[in-house]
């Protein structure tokens, strides 16, 4: 289980940098100003894999058309078919 948010001040934050770096690559480091949190320090893959997890969204008429090509040629698994008559 990955240890909690650890929190510290700016001040202390630019003081030992490189501390709270190392400190990074297992759990987010919250830094604060005036005792709330502003930024979060997070390691490289943390934060490739929040990226990972990105969506692009978009208005209906917006979409490019390769998006609603894709939607309309979408059709749902056989096994789905035993749920038809919910609808």
């Amino acid at each position: 289980m990955p240890e909690p948010m650890l929190k510290v001040g700016a001040a202390e934050a630019q003081r030992n940098f490189g501390l709270y770096q190392d400190k990074a690559l297992t759990q987010p480091v919250a830094i604060t100003r005036n005792g709330r949190p502003r930024t979060v320090l997070i390691s490289i893959e943390e934060y490739e894999r929040l990226k990972r997890r990105d969506r692009q969204v978009f208005r209906t008429e917006d979409a490019p058309q390769e998006i609603v090509d894709a939607i309309l040629a979408a059709r749902p698994p056989e096994e789905n078919k035993r749920f038809d008559h919910e609808v």
